[in-house]
C-alpha cells in the first residue's frame, strides 16, 4: 500500500473523496439497475454493476495518466484538441446515436467497445482549458471588446451552437461557467454583460427557428418547453419521473429503507443515472443523501484550496474552470431529483452509471491533481508553449 502512495500525487484529501464516491455508488447502481433488467429487459443486475466497476476503474487510470502529466501541456492541448472537438460535434450532430427513441443525437458509438460517447462532455473540459488559458495569458493587459471576439468568444460560441441542438442543459451550464470563469479571471464585467445579451439572443433565436422549420435540423426544443411548462404548473399534471422520485424521497426517512430495498427504482425511469439520488434517499434516508452532499461540497472545498495553492494565474483559473462544473452538476442533479429544478438529463457525477460522464470527470479531476502536484511551473513556461511544440513532443 505504501508503494502505491509513492506513486501518487496531489491532493490526498481529493483521492480520498473520489474514491469514497465511487465505491459508494456500487450499491447504489446494482439496485437501481434491477429497473433495466427486468421492466427494460437490458442485461443483468450483475452485469450493470460490473460494467460499472470497469468504467470506474477505467475513470481511476484516466486520473492517474492525466496527473502524471505537467499541467502546462493543457495549455497548448486546448488549443489543439478545438478543431478535434469541432469535428466530433459535427459527426455526433449529423450521424449520432438517438437514446430511447428521443430525438437527441449526443452519442457516437466507440467502435469495437460498444459504450456510447457523449462529445458534448469533452467539449466543456475543453472548453474551460481554453478559456483559463486566454484568461491567463491576458491578466496583465488591456482587453478590447472585439479582439476578445475573435480569440475568445468564437471558439466558445461554435461550439455550444453545436452542443445546444441535442443538449440545452450542457449547454447551459457551459455557458454559465465560463461566464463565471471570465469573472474571476478580470474578464470586463460590461463585456459579459455584452456576451450574456448575445447568447440569451441567440438561445432565443434558436427557438424560434427550431419552431418554424422542425425538421430542419434534430432538436429537443419542444422536450425542453414541455419541461418547463410542467415544472412551472401549479397543481398541473407532473412529469412522471419527478413523481415517483418524489414517492422514493418522501418513503426513505431518516436512515432508509436499506440498500436494495427500494421500491421506487422498479418504476422511475433512469433510476442508476439521472435520479440515482432519490433511490439513494429511499434505501439510505436522509443520512445517506446528507453524506453525497457533503462529500461533494468536501470536494468543492479541496478544488478550491488547490487552486489558491496553483502557483501560477493559469493552474488557478483551470482548477476552478474544470472543478466547479462537477459539483456544479452534481448540485443540479440532487436538486431535480427533490424537484426544485426541471429535469435536465444530468447525471450525478462518479456515481451515476454512464461512461461518458465518469471518464471526463475523471480527465478533469486529473487536470486538478495535476496542478495540486506540481511545484515548479511558472506563468512564462505555461504560457509561452506554442502548440505545435507539444504535438511534436507528444509524437
Amino acid at each position: 500500500m505504501k508503494s502505491i502512495f509513492q506513486h501518487i500525487k496531489g491532493d490526498r484529501a481529493i483521492w480520498a473523496i473520489v474514491a469514497a464516491l465511487a465505491i459508494f455508488s456500487f450499491m447504489p447502481v446494482y439496485s437501481a439497475s434491477t429497473n433495466l433488467v427486468y421492466v427494460v429487459g437490458k442485461g443483468s443486475t450483475i452485469g450493470h454493476l460490473l460494467k460499472h466497476i470497469v468504467l470506474l476503474i477505467t475513470g481511476f487510470a484516466i486520473i492517474y495518466g492525466v496527473h502524471k502529466i505537467p499541467y502546462r501541456y493543457f495549455s497548448g492541448g486546448a488549443v489543439l484538441m478545438l478543431p478535434v472537438v469541432v469535428l466530433l460535434l459535427v459527426v455526433t450532430l449529423a450521424q449520432g446515436t438517438t437514446i430511447g427513441g428521443a430525438n437527441a443525437s449526443r452519442w457516437i458509438r466507440i467502435p469495437f467497445v460498444g459504450i456510447g460517447f457523449q462529445t458534448s462532455t469533452l467539449a466543456g473540459v475543453v472548453l474551460m482549458v481554453y478559456v483559463a488559458r486566454y484568461l491567463a495569458k491576458n491578466k496583465e493587459k488591456r482587453i478590447e471588446f472585439k479582439d476578445s471576439l475573435i480569440q475568445l468568444w468564437l471558439p466558445v460560441g461554435i461550439i455550444l451552437m453545436l452542443v445546444l441542438p441535442a443538449n440545452f442543459s450542457t449547454t447551459a451550464i457551459v455557458f454559465t461557467m465560463i461566464l463565471l470563469l471570465t469573472f474571476i479571471g478580470g474578464y470586463p464585467l460590461k463585456y459579459i454583460g455584452y456576451i450574456l445579451s448575445i447568447g440569451l439572443f441567440s438561445l432565443l433565436f434558436f427557438i424560434l427557428v427550431a419552431k418554424a422549420f422542425p425538421d430542419a435540423m434534430h432538436n429537443r426544443v419542444d422536450t425542453w418547453l414541455s419541461r418547463l411548462e410542467n415544472f412551472s404548473k401549479e397543481g398541473g399534471t407532473e412529469n412522471y419521473q419527478v413523481q415517483k422520485a418524489k414517492i422514493a424521497i418522501a418513503t426513505g426517512g431518516p436512515l432508509g429503507k436499506g440498500g436494495g430495498k427500494g421500491v421506487q427504482k422498479n418504476f422511475l425511469p433512469q433510476s442508476s443515472s439521472d435520479f440515482i439520488y432519490a433511490i439513494i434517499i429511499e434505501e439510505y434516508g436522509l443520512l445517506g443523501g446528507g453524506i453525497v452532499v457533503f462529500m461533494y461540497f468536501l470536494l468543492l472545498f479541496r478544488i478550491l484550496v488547490t487552486a489558491k495553492k496553483a502557483t501560477t494565474i493559469f493552474g488557478t483559473l483551470m482548477v476552478i474552470g474544470v472543478g466547479i462544473p462537477i459539483v456544479f452538476q452534481a448540485i443540479i442533479n440532487m436538486a431535480v431529483a427533490v424537484n426544485i429544478l426541471p429535469v435536465t438529463g444530468q447525471t450525478l457525477p462518479l456515481i451515476s452509471s454512464g461512461g461518458t460522464s465518469i471518464w471526463m470527470t475523471c480527465f478533469a479531476l486529473g487536470i486538478i491533481l495535476s496542478v495540486s502536484g506540481s511545484k515548479d511551473e511558472t506563468e512564462e513556461t505555461i504560457l509561452d508553449d506554442n502548440p505545435l511544440d507539444i504535438l511534436h513532443e507528444t509524437i
